[in-house]
């Protein structure tokens, strides 16, 4: 895939995905802010209608007694009756209508101990309503005539009722506020209005007259300008004189939340498994960028590699032909020996690819025995010494394990320190110095490699054990290889039980690392 569509994939997939978390978060605000609102108008009504209960209550709770009272006082103060009468003839008879509508008005003079006031006394008044109608039939001859009366009385108790109100609203607000309501009444009017909206929030409450804080009130009660409301208690314009009821919902924001948290939690997992699918799916494709990469220089590396022996086996054959070298025993000797170097070379290459290949299958069979592991280290140190003296450089070993015996696999475990070694020598920019160390710790031997080459980053060391891959060096061919050596020393220490890690740093050399399990 180019390189400029790639990029552009990527951005378009993580401006959708933004563009999803950015929709979620406006929605779960947008919830939030609309499940506030409910929650404010439903708290807001609850008290009106806590307010208007408890008024009203007081009044019903008075009334019925004055009710009472009323129904067996005896003869009334005064009696005053207001009356209307009408009479309504018929066109087509002689017969008549008379209608008497009338207004009885009783007072009573009733003791006041039952309304708890300073009062000795209070005038009260019996309302009723009485109607009469008499009904006069006429003969046909106009001599004679004939009465029918009907008279009805009622009790006029909602006027009763509101006269009363209106009078008892300014006596009971001389009245002590702890006798008219108390805190109990106060706190189950509102749990119950607040069950019957739904509303789960836990609340304080205090009564309050003239900014100043009553008696009547929840224990832990505290005002916040953000969860407390307030509505008027007993307001009665007449006397100017009223209380406020403050009310503190401070589980406002838990309440608002928890409607909304179910949804909310679907919502936001949903989104983490698109962000999850994103992200996985990103680090697929580059990835497979990387090894698509590291496999064209893979194969550029292994086509320059193969082309140099083929093309001096090929010079070498062409020169064993020519009759002058076919009589020069020497010439002769050395071009064989050439083209058989070459081969040889060859052979390790390909060797090295089909290894790591085995590995990848697990087809490798790895038999293990009891070995020391000093002698391991001496022979591998010995293949490579050759290489490094050449050089101009050293290997000194440091063996300072007490313990030594291991159960490993001789031959691999040989590979894997010559690999080691090997890789030191190639990334030494100048004489190679490599120092070899062990050391036994409890049911541990520690070896470690230490070279002063070229060094690494911390990027390029968390790569470094992956198939195909090659520190840079500035020269694609600089270093010859191809990027296998490291994977196989990975892989044949996982399959010892070993973890190798890398101490590195840029210009100073590289320092590998791994433990063995020794033989108790």
């Amino acid at each position: 895939m180019d390189k400029k569509i790639f990029s552009l994939l990527v951005a378009l997939m993580a401006l959708s995905l933004l563009g999803i978390i950015c929709i979620q978060w406006y929605w779960i605000s947008n919830s939030y802010d609309n499940k506030e609102t409910q929650f404010i108008s439903n708290v807001r009504q609850v008290l009106v209608n806590t307010s208007e209960e408890i008024e009203l209550n007081e009044i019903e709770k008075y009334y019925t007694t004055y009710s009472d009272i009323l129904s067996e006082a005896g003869a009334p103060e005064h009696i005053s009756i207001s009356e209307l009468i009408y009479k309504i003839n018929t066109d087509k008879s002689n017969d008549s209508f008379i209608f008497s509508e009338g207004i009885l008005e009783e007072d009573y003079k009733l003791s006041t101990s039952f309304l708890d006031t300073d009062f000795d006394s209070i005038v009260f008044k019996k309302v009723s309503s009485k109607t009469k109608t008499q009904k006069v039939l006429q003969s046909v001859d106009g001599t004679r005539s004939q009465t029918i009366k009907t008279e009805s009385f009622a009790r006029l108790k909602d006027y009763e009722k509101i006269q009363f109100e209106n009078a008892f609203a300014n006596i009971s607000a001389n009245t002590p506020l702890h006798l008219r309501v108390t805190a109990n009444e106060i706190q189950q009017s509102i749990s119950r209005q607040l069950e019957d909206r739904g509303v789960k929030s836990g609340f304080q409450f205090a009564v309050y007259s003239n900014n100043l804080a009553t008696k009547v009130r929840s224990k832990k009660f505290d005002i916040s300008p953000q969860t407390t409301f307030r509505v008027p208690l007993f307001d009665n314009n007449d006397v100017n004189q009223g209380y406020q009821l403050y009310v503190n919902f401070y589980e406002q924001d838990r309440d608002v939340w928890s409607s909304i948290f179910g949804m909310s939690m679907l919502s936001l997992c949903f989104t983490s498994v698109i962000f999850i699918a994103f992200y996985t799916a990103l680090s697929q494709l580059v990835k497979q960028r990387q090894i698509a990469q590291i496999k064209n220089d893979f194969l550029n590396n292994m086509t320059h590699e193969f082309k140099t022996p083929i093309a001096t086996i090929g010079l070498a054959l062409d020169a064993l032909k020519n009759p002058k070298v076919k009589g020069d025993e020497t010439f002769f000797t050395k071009y064989i020996k050439m083209i058989r170097d070459e081969n040889a070379r060859m052979l390790g290459q390909v060797e090295d690819v089909l290894r790591i290949s085995s590995l990848e299958k697990n087809e490798l069979d790895l038999p293990k025995g009891p070995f020391n592991i000093h002698h391991i280290i001496e022979d591998s140190v010995s293949h490579i010494g050759l290489i490094v003296e050449d050089n101009g450089g050293y290997v000194k070993t440091h063996l300072g394990a007490l313990k030594t015996d291991v159960y490993v696999n001789e031959s691999h475990m040989t590979n894997v320190i010559v690999n080691i070694l090997d890789n030191a020598v190639k990334y030494s920019e100048g004489i190679p110095k490599i120092d070899l160390y062990t050391q036994s710790i409890k049911d541990k031997i520690i070896i470690k490699i230490q070279d002063q080459g070229i060094g690494m980053s911390k990027a390029e060391q968390d790569k470094i054990f992956d198939k195909f891959y090659r520190v840079p060096t500035g020269d694609i061919h600089n270093v010859k290889g191809h990027g296998l050596g490291l994977s196989y020393v990975k892989k044949i220490l996982d399959d010892h039980g070993a973890k190798i890690t890398i101490e590195s740093e840029k210009t100073k050399g590289s320092t590998f690392i791994f433990k063995l399990q020794l033989i108790s």
